[in-house]
C-alpha cells in the first residue's frame, strides 16, 4: 500500500463520522426553524365564536424560509457603501455639535458635507438603494435643524394632520387584469396566512393598481413607514389573539400616519372616531387625543377587531364592520340574509367606501406576502421608533424636553403624536428619545412645577459668560442671575434654568435660512442651582447673523422632506 492510498483511508475515515455528527446536529435546529412559521395553538374564548388562532409574526413570507435561498437572494451590503454612510455620519455627527454649540455656519459647513459624500456616490454603487435611504433620512433631519433655525426655542405649529394616503382611492373602482389570476391564485395557494385570502376581480382590480407606478409608490411609501411601529404593532396584535395581517388595515386607514385625519373625522394610525376611541380607553383633552398614540391605538384597535370577530365569526365581516360600524354590518345581513361579505358587495348593501375597503386589504396582503413578484423585495423600512417614558408631573413645555434631551422640538413633538399643544399636559407620560430620560428627570428637577410650561435650561459651555447666556435667550441677565441664586460668573457644566416664554405659535414658512427667536421677558423667581455634577443635555438657542447664507442643504432637505410643497 502506497502513502498515498493510506492518505485517503485517513482522511476518508476523518470525514465520514464527521459528516454523520453535523447532520445529526442540523436536523433538530432546522425543524425548529420550520416549525416556528407554524400557527400557534388558538387561546380559548367565551364567546360563542371561535377565537382567532395565533400565528408567528412574518408578514413577508409566503412560505417557510429557504436559509440558501435566502443568503442568495439577499444583497451584499458593499464595503463601498459602507464607507460612504460612515463618512457622511461623521460629517453630520460634527455639523450636530456645532449647531448645539451657537455655531450655525459650521454646522452648515458639515451638514453640506455630509450631504455631498452621498450625492457624489456612483450611480452603478451596489446597495444604491441603502445610500438614498440614507440620505433621505438625514435630509429631513436637517431640514428641522434649518426649520427651527434658533433651537428648540423657536415657536412651532401645535398641530399639523396629514391625509391618509388612501382616502381617495378607497372611493374608486379600478379595471382588473385578467392575466393576473393565475399568478394571484397561486400566491394565494403558497402564501400562510392568519386572515383568509381571496382572489377575485375586486382584489385583482386594486392589485392591479398597486402595480402602476402611481399606485406602487403609495404601497411602498406606507410599506417603508411601516417599518417606524411594526415592531410595536407586532406585540401588540400577538397578545390581543387577533392575526398579524391586520396590519395592513393600518396600511390602508392612514398610510401608518399618526396624526392622519380624514374627511370624516377620523383620527390616527387607525382612524378613530370619537365616540368609538373613548369606548376603547381613547381619552380626548385640550391639550391631548389618545386616538393619535400609536401605541394606546394599536392596543385599542386590537381589541376592537377582536370584538367584531366574536360578534360576526368572519373576518371579512369584521373588517367591514371596522370600517362602517357594526349595525351597518347587522342591518345588511339582516335586510338581505346573507352573513357573506362578497353577497353583501354583490347586492350593494353596504357602503361603496367599505365594499372597496375589504379588497383593498386583501390586495395589499397578497402583494407584500410576495414582495419578489410586486417589485417590493429588498426595500429599506424606517427605523423603528424607539423611546423611553417620563411622567410629568406639571404642564411641561416641549422646548424644555428639547433642552434636556439635546433634540430638536419637531423630534419630540413626533415620539408624542398625540400631544396636541407645545406644552404636554400633567400627568402625560411623555415619550423622549431613548437614553435621555435621565437627563430630562434631572433637568424637570431644577425647575419648579409651576414655571415648567415656560422656562428654559442651560447647560453651560466652557468660556460662556452671563451676559452671553442671557443674549441667546433674549432674557435679561439679572434675571437669569436671581433665578439661579444670584450667580454671577456661572461655571462651565452648570445648568441654568433661564426665567423665558415662548411665541405663540405661527405658521412655518419653508424658508432656506434661521428665523429670529423673539422672547418675553419674565418675573425672577428663585431656583436651585446645580454643580454640574449631573449630566444633563444642553440646547443652545442663538441669534442667527443678520443675514444668514443660505447652504445647499437647506434646499435639497426641503425638497425630501414630505411637506416641503
Amino acid at each position: 500500500m502506497t502513502r498515498s492510498h493510506r492518505w485517503w483511508i485517513f482522511l476518508a475515515a476523518f470525514l465520514i463520522p464527521l459528516t454523520l455528527s453535523l447532520s445529526g446536529c442540523m436536523s433538530p435546529k432546522a425543524q425548529a426553524f420550520k416549525t416556528s412559521f407554524l400557527p400557534s395553538t388558538p387561546a380559548p374564548v367565551e364567546p360563542a365564536f371561535e377565537e382567532p388562532p395565533r400565528i408567528a409574526s412574518d408578514l413577508y413570507s409566503n412560505e417557510t424560509p429557504d436559509l440558501v435561498q435566502q443568503a442568495l437572494a439577499t444583497p451584499p451590503r458593499t464595503a463601498e457603501a459602507g464607507s460612504l454612510i460612515f463618512k457622511a455620519e461623521a460629517h453630520f455627527d460634527a455639523g450636530r455639535k456645532l449647531y448645539q454649540q451657537g455655531d450655525t455656519i459650521g454646522a452648515r459647513r458639515e451638514f453640506d458635507a455630509a450631504m455631498e459624500v452621498l450625492l457624489s456616490a456612483p450611480e452603478n454603487i451596489p446597495d444604491r438603494a441603502r445610500l438614498e435611504h440614507q440620505l433621505d433620512h438625514m435630509a429631513e433631519t436637517i431640514y428641522r435643524y434649518d426649520l427651527e433655525g434658533l433651537g428648540p426655542g423657536a415657536a412651532q405649529p401645535e398641530v399639523v394632520y396629514d391625509k391618509p394616503p388612501l382616502d381617495d382611492i378607497i372611493q374608486m373602482t379600478f379595471p382588473s387584469d385578467p392575466q393576473l389570476r393565475p399568478k394571484v391564485k397561486e400566491e394565494i395557494a403558497a402564501t400562510v396566512s392568519q386572515l383568509p385570502l381571496e382572489e377575485n376581480d375586486d382584489v385583482l382590480s386594486y392589485i392591479h393598481y398597486f402595480s402602476t407606478d402611481r399606485g406602487h409608490r403609495t404601497l411602498l411609501g406606507g410599506l417603508r413607514r411601516a417599518g417606524r411601529y411594526k415592531p410595536l404593532i407586532q406585540r401588540i396584535l400577538d397578545d390581543e389573539g387577533v392575526p398579524q395581517e391586520l396590519i395592513f388595515l393600518a396600511q390602508a386607514e392612514s398610510g401608518f400616519l399618526p396624526r392622519a385625519k380624514s374627511y370624516k373625522s377620523c383620527v390616527g394610525m387607525w382612524q378613530f372616531a370619537q365616540f368609538r376611541g373613548r369606548e376603547y380607553g381613547l381619552n380626548q383633552t385640550a391639550g391631548s387625543d389618545d386616538r393619535m398614540d400609536p401605541e394606546k391605538a394599536t392596543r385599542a384597535a386590537a381589541r376592537h377587531l377582536h370584538d367584531l370577530y366574536a360578534t360576526f365569526g368572519d373576518w371579512y365581516l369584521a373588517l367591514a364592520a371596522y370600517n362602517c360600524g357594526p349595525y351597518c354590518v347587522e342591518h345588511a345581513v339582516q335586510r338581505t340574509g346573507y352573513a357573506d361579505f362578497w353577497e353583501l358587495k354583490r347586492l350593494n348593501a353596504l357602503p361603496r367606501e367599505t365594499a372597496n375597503y375589504v379588497p383593498l386589504i386583501l390586495a395589499m396582503t397578497i402583494m407584500a406576502k410576495n414582495p419578489k413578484d410586486y417589485d417590493l423585495e429588498g426595500m429599506e423600512l424606517d427605523e423603528p421608533v424607539r423611546y423611553e417614558t417620563v411622567d410629568l408631573e406639571a404642564a411641561t413645555h416641549l422646548a424644555l424636553i428639547a433642552d434636556a434631551t439635546d433634540r430638536p422640538v419637531s423630534e419630540i413633538q413626533e415620539l408624542n403624536p398625540a400631544v396636541l399643544k407645545l406644552v404636554a399636559p400633567a400627568g402625560y407620560q411623555l415619550r423622549v428619545p431613548t437614553g435621555t430620560a435621565e437627563s430630562v428627570r434631572g433637568a424637570l428637577d431644577h425647575v419648579p412645577a409651576l414655571h415648567r410650561a415656560s422656562w428654559r435650561v442651560h447647560r453651560v459651555l466652557p468660556g460662556e459668560t452671563l451676559d452671553a447666556i442671557a443674549h441667546r435667550y433674549a432674557t435679561p441677565a439679572s434675571t437669569i442671575s436671581a433665578a439661579n441664586h444670584k450667580v454671577l460668573v456661572p461655571e462651565t457644566g452648570d445648568l441654568l434654568v433661564i426665567p423665558a416664554s415662548y411665541p405663540q405659535p405661527r405658521a412655518v414658512a419653508h424658508a432656506s435660512h434661521a428665523t429670529a427667536h423673539a422672547a418675553s421677558h419674565a418675573t425672577p423667581h428663585a431656583t436651585a442651582r446645580s454643580t454640574g455634577k449631573r449630566k444633563t443635555a444642553h440646547h443652545v438657542a442663538t441669534k442667527p447673523p443678520a443675514k444668514a447664507p443660505t447652504y445647499k442643504t437647506a434646499s435639497l432637505a426641503a425638497k425630501h422632506h414630505p411637506s416641503a410643497n
